[in-house]
């Protein structure tokens, strides 16, 4: 569970982090977006050294999923627009893929 939490951390910072380069650079706000931008992107990748893995290459591909569903879930709750079908089929197959990487039976 404590790896969800890390997870949902990094995505959010993630999330948030891009999301003020794009206001910045692609809504014409102010270049005050750029700081905590960068901020909550440097808490993104402390957040994903907390996960416990392996190795740091299977903890940011088993990211990718988590990451998918809270860009979605940004896409709802922030941009206001709704996840079709389509969306959700797809970050059902990577949260599957994901749940694989991380959690499968290793010799």
């Amino acid at each position: 569970m404590a790896n969800f939490a890390w997870y949902l951390l990094a995505a959010l910072c993630e999330i948030g982090g891009c999301f003020a380069f794009w206001v910045w650079q692609r809504e014409g706000k102010s270049a005050g977006w750029v700081l905590p931008g960068l901020a909550a992107l440097a808490v993104f990748a402390l957040a994903l050294t907390r996960v416990e893995a392996a190795s740091a290459g299977r903890a940011f591909a088993a990211y990718g999923g988590i990451y998918i569903l809270s860009s979605l879930l940004w896409m709802w709750g922030v941009e206001g627009v709704r996840p079709d079908r389509w969306d959700l089929s797809g970050v059902l197959v990577c949260l599957l893929g994901a749940g694989l990487i991380l959690l499968g039976p290793r010799s």
